[in-house]
């Protein structure tokens, strides 16, 4: 039976804006155009393999800080969410607060890459883009800025050649895999990765991406796609969406040999903070990282839990260590108005006091 308070007139309005909405962004979705990847102006100053390493330009040279700022994205997904649009660019944020901003694009791994292994990617990669800065610049340390599975990476790169790092600042860095919160880690603990490695090699980031998506399913593939209806009719808001919508699903495969050791030694094994992970010929030690520490973190991350973050206090040996928390989400921290506002410039900051 038909609820007796319902408005025939009100649902044929609602019917009515509806099918305005559909009609025009219909319109809108055809004039999108091509979405760009990154905004700020950059050079190419050094290329490997399918490393590319970048310097943003900046038309006040005057206000850098002398030491350059290396960032080191993590692999899965594309480092431009770091520079996504005017007004939502960390790189743009950082600039602005004074830094001398370098970033790596780690590029998409092929067949040729199955090998690459965490020695590669820290004491290879890394390491030659750290040389290069270092001749660049005329300094004998960098500060690096490590953002998720690239933070991790570069708490490594510092516990093995601190001599060569100035300050190191870490966002949504996993440091503890095992705090009862983190969900990835819960998924992964049974999964055989020997098996899946020897068998699929590279492993595919469509499926990583899913994997992802999949932890919060009613918002990240359904809620989200239903919202999509109330921006249709304004040009602006659906290009925002359709950008992250682009980044989302640029997800570059991973190396075999890297995901291997990555999945086993730090997410089954939490190895990292018992100081067992071996990555060439060397021991990772905490205790190592002895210069300042700069640790960003978001509160409502799911995917890197807070207390995943805030663990590197325990394990490592500066004596300067600070804290800069987020009110918000693993993406939200690089692109939200509130984050632009607060979390460049704080970083900005704490470099130049040091």
């Amino acid at each position: 039976m038909l609820n007796s308070k319902l408005n025939p007139q009100k649902i044929f309005d609602e019917i009515t804006s509806l099918n305005t909405k559909l009609s025009e962004g219909l319109g809108n979705l055809m004039d999108i155009g091509e979405i760009s990847s990154g905004v700020t102006p950059r050079e190419l100053i050094y290329t490997e393999d399918k490393l590319k390493l970048y310097r943003y330009q900046s038309a006040n040279d005057q206000q850098k800080n002398k030491v350059p700022l290396l960032i080191v994205y993590a692999l899965v997904n594309r480092p431009y969410m770091t520079d996504l649009q005017e007004g939502r660019s960390m790189v743009q944020g950082l600039m602005d607060a004074g830094q001398d901003v370098y970033l790596i694009d780690w590029g998409y791994a092929d067949d040729a890459d199955r090998h690459l292994n965490m020695d590669d990617y820290i004491n290879g990669y890394i390491e030659r883009c750290v040389e290069v800065l270092r001749e660049r610049h005329k300094v004998g340390k960098i500060n690096m800025l490590g953002i998720c599975q690239g933070g991790t990476f570069n708490l490594c790169y510092s516990a093995m050649h601190p001599e060569k790092v100035r300050n190191l600042v870490t966002m949504v860095t996993p440091v503890d895999f095992h705090t009862p919160d983190n969900m990835l880690s819960h998924w992964v603990q049974n999964v055989d990765i020997d098996l899946l490695v020897d068998t699929e090699g590279n492993i595919s980031g469509d499926m990583l991406n899913a994997t992802f998506l999949n932890m919060k399913p009613y918002q990240l593939m359904g809620q989200k796609y239903l919202g999509v209806v109330d921006m249709l009719d304004k040009p602006e808001v659906l290009k925002n969406f359709m950008r992250m919508e682009k980044w989302i699903f640029d997800s570059p495969d991973q190396a075999a040999e890297t995901y291997r050791q990555f999945i086993k030694d730090f997410f089954q094994s939490n190895k990292l903070i018992k100081g067992e992970v071996e990555i060439g010929h060397r021991t990772v030690d905490l205790k190592n990282v002895r210069m300042p520490v700069l640790n960003v973190f978001a509160e409502q991350d799911h995917l890197v839990p807070p207390a995943a973050s805030r663990a590197l206090e325990k394990y490592v040996a500066s004596t300067d260590y600070t804290e800069l928390s987020f009110p918000g989400g693993h993406i939200g921290i690089y692109v939200s108005s509130s984050a632009q506002k607060t979390v460049p410039p704080a970083i900005g900051a704490w470099l130049n006091a040091r």
